[in-house]
């Protein structure tokens, strides 16, 4: 058994409940705690959209820019389609890693590889990026 901060447990081979594990994650990760909200995802049994998300945003905005577009490709492998948040983390993981080139791909290939059409956050991702 791993005991988390806060007192939240979770078993080995016991499903982790998908709203609570997104919530702990998302928590851990604002609160700067990477490592910790990168073991709540990896033990829970399902992962949505949101957990997706939440990681690959937290990893992007405490600066783990490469281990965050590791996650997006991984997430892609998964079958799991990305979203509008999805990209917005990922051009950030690309600025924050100073991954330009990276970033104006996955930008471009946004409507045509996702069917995600660009929105003013990415755009604004994209100016942050040049």
């Amino acid at each position: 058994v791993h005991v988390l901060k806060h007192g939240f447990k979770f078993q080995s081979g016991e499903e982790a409940d998908i709203f609570v594990g997104n919530s702990l994650i998302d928590m851990y990760v604002k609160c700067g705690c990477v490592e910790d909200g990168y073991l709540v995802f990896r033990k829970m049994m399902e992962r949505d959209c949101v957990s997706w998300n939440a990681m690959i945003i937290g990893f992007a905005q405490n600066g783990y820019g490469n281990e965050a577009l590791e996650l997006f490709r991984e997430m892609l492998n998964s079958g799991e389609k990305p979203d509008h948040i999805t990209m917005i983390g990922v051009l950030s993981a690309c600025g924050h890693a100073g991954l330009v080139d990276e970033g104006r791909h996955y930008f471009s290939s946004m409507t045509r590889d996702f069917g995600v059409s660009p929105l003013r956050d990415h755009y604004t991702f994209m100016v942050d990026l040049l």
